[in-house]
């Protein structure tokens, strides 16, 4: 099972940016879709962004389109979310997970995705 550790998180004015980074513990992770999701205090942990296992789709909430940017760097078997313009209400632990099979589609599904991490916390002060 791939191990991943995410990475980034803090305190931060709203408006302010953060980039939160996800290592994952294996080469292979650049053939599966890579996905971050968060967990707001007392509510339900959603999907936030996904990137396709080539790179080449991405996936967001529209709450966060336009704001947050999903990348990867195969040759770092890593994943990035990068914050913009942040709000109070993206206070979240924040969390990666790789898909549970290979060459699979984009998906937002939490049950498709086999792998998480331990989470990352974001504070954005009003």
């Amino acid at each position: 099972q791939v191990q991943l550790v995410e990475s980034g998180g803090g305190l931060v004015q709203a408006g302010g940016s953060l980039r939160l980074s996800c290592a994952a513990s294996e080469r292979t992770f650049s053939t599966y879709v890579m996905g971050w999701f968060r967990q707001a205090p007392g509510k339900e942990r959603e999907f936030v962004a996904a990137i396709s296992w080539n790179g080449y789709s991405t996936y967001y909430i529209p709450s966060i389109k336009g704001r947050f940017s999903i990348s990867v760097d195969n040759a770092k078997n890593t994943v990035y979310l990068q914050m913009n313009s942040l709000r109070p209400e993206d206070t979240a632990v924040y969390y990666c997970a790789t898909h549970s099979r290979p060459y699979r589609v984009l998906t937002a599904t939490p049950q498709d995705f086999g792998s998480w991490g331990q989470g990352t916390h974001v504070t954005v002060s009003s």
